[in-house]
């Protein structure tokens, strides 16, 4: 029976660090944003790779694979949740920004209040009313009085 010469020359181990380096500056630079967090394709990506580089004498177990794709379809789900709270939340504040319309607010700017009727309102992520010719953030409002 042949072994299996599993380390690799000092050489070797230049030769591809040199490449990842060389991989990871090229992404860097073509637009791909560097992070700290591992994604849904990040981890997919690493389950393959172990997958393709495992001992084929000693394969990953079932129960293993199993389990990695378990935390992968969990990742998946709690990333299209999160998507998911992030529409509604732009939905609710979009709402917020709606039922103002056409009654009278007090708006905190900096050291001033502001009073005016609420004659427009955006939509969005970060919905703004508008007051007096501005647009105004609902963090601003301080009160809202009904007319």
């Amino acid at each position: 029976m042949e072994l299996l010469n599993t380390t690799m020359s000092a050489s070797d181990k230049a030769r591809i660090d040199q490449q990842v380096d060389f991989f990871n500056k090229q992404n860097t630079t073509e637009g791909r944003k560097v992070s700290n967090e591992l994604g849904k394709d990040d981890f997919l990506k690493l389950l393959i790779t172990q997958l393709q580089n495992q001992d084929p004498t000693s394969p990953m177990e079932n129960t293993e694979f199993i389990s990695q794709m378990a935390q992968f379809s969990s990742l998946e789900q709690m990333t299209n949740m999160s998507t998911s709270f992030s529409k509604m939340a732009s939905f609710i504040n979009s709402q917020e920004a709606a039922s103002t319309l056409g009654k009278t607010v007090e708006l905190n700017v900096g050291d001033t209040t502001t009073t005016g009727v609420v004659e427009g309102a955006t939509r969005g992520e970060n919905p703004q009313i508008l007051v007096n010719g501005m647009y105004y953030t609902l963090d601003k409002i301080a009160a809202i009085y009904a007319n």
